[in-house]
C-alpha cells in the first residue's frame, strides 16, 4: 500500500497550532538499572515547556509534578508478565504528540521541539538518528555496528526508504496513531517495533540527529543476537507484499546522500 492511499495519513493534514495541541512524553527506565531518583530529577527539569505530561514507566508510581504545568504519573515496576517492552506507557499517554525516550540520561529532552517541529511541519513520525550530520553515537560496539548496518541493508530493500538507524528508541509521533501502529507485547525491541510498523503502514517517516549521551551507570540492556534476530524477523512478517523481488534481485531504490 503506497503512503498517498492510506486513509488515516496525516501528513498533509493542517497541522495544530502550538496553543492547541498536547504533548505526552513516555519515559522508560529499564529493570536493574538501579534507582533513577537524581538522574530523573535532573532530566525533568530539563523536559522543554512544551511538553505538559510525563508517563513514567518502570519507576515510581503515583502522580507528582517536576514543575508549574508538568504533570508526572508513574505507572509503576516493568511487568515482566506482559513483556520487556513499556507499550502500556504509549496507550496511557493523553497528549495529542506522544514522544518516547528512554529514561538512562542516554537521551536529551533538549531535543524535543526538534521532532515536534517535524510532525507540525507534516510529518506523520520522526524518529532520531545517531548516523547523519549533527547526531552522535556514545557507545556502538563492534558487534552491534555490523548487526545494524546488515539490518539497515534489509530494511532498506523491503521497505525502499533511506533509514540511517533502525533501532534507537527517541521518537515522536501523533496519539491518533498508537492503534495504527499495532504494539504487540512480544519481545521485540520497541523502537524497531515502531519504525517497523510506521513503514509498513505507510506513515511519512523523518529522521533527525540525535546525540546519544553516556548512559547512567548500570547494566546495559542490549542484548545483540537476541534483538536483532527478533527485529529481522518483525521486518519480514511486516514487509510489503512486493518486497521480497526486491530483495532478491538487489533492485533496492538508491538515494542520493544515503549512506551504504
Amino acid at each position: 500500500m503506497s503512503s498517498d492511499a492510506h486513509p488515516r495519513r496525516r501528513s498533509t493534514d493542517r497541522a495544530p497550532g502550538s496553543g492547541t495541541r498536547t504533548v505526552s512524553l513516555v519515559l522508560t527506565a529499564r529493570p536493574g538499572g538501579g534507582d533513577p531518583g537524581p538522574a530523573l530529577d535532573l532530566l525533568l527539569d530539563q523536559v522543554p515547556a512544551s511538553v505538559g505530561e510525563v508517563v513514567l514507566v518502570g519507576g515510581p508510581t503515583g502522580e507528582g509534578r517536576a514543575r508549574p504545568g508538568l504533570t508526572v504519573r508513574g505507572l509503576g515496576a516493568w511487568d515482566f508478565e506482559r513483556g520487556d517492552i513499556p507499550h502500556a506507557g504509549l496507550l496511557a499517554a493523553t497528549g495529542d504528540l506522544i514522544v518516547l525516550m528512554n529514561a538512562d540520561g542516554s537521551m536529551s529532552p533538549h531535543e524535543i521541539p526538534h521532532f515536534l517541529h517535524y510532525l507540525e511541519s507534516g510529518y506523520d513520525f520522526v524518529k532520531g538518528s545517531r548516523f547523519i550530520a549533527g547526531g552522535e553515537v556514545a557507545d556502538h560496539a563492534l558487534v552491534r555496528r555490523v548487526g545494524h548496518r546488515a539490518l539497515l541493508r534489509v530494511a532498506r530493500r523491503l521497505y525502499g526508504q533511506p533509514l540511517t538507524d533502525l533501532w534507537y528508541g527517541f521518537c515522536a509521533f501523533r496519539r491518533s496513531f498508537v492503534d495504527l501502529l499495532d504494539l504487540r507485547e512480544d519481545g521485540v525491541e520497541l523502537g524497531a517495533e515502531l519504525v517497523t510498523h510506521a513503514l509498513h503502514y505507510g506513515l511519512r517517516v523523518a529522521e533527525v540527529p540525535s546525540r546519544e549521551l553516556p548512559r547512567r551507570p548500570g547494566p546495559s540492556p542490549a542484548r545483540t543476537v537476541r534483538d536483532g534476530t527478533r527485529i529481522l524477523g518483525t521486518l519480514l512478517d511486516e514487509r510489503p507484499h512486493n518486497a521480497l523481488s526486491r530483495l532478491t534481485h538487489g533492485h533496492g531504490r538508491r538515494y542520493r546522500g544515503s549512506p551504504g
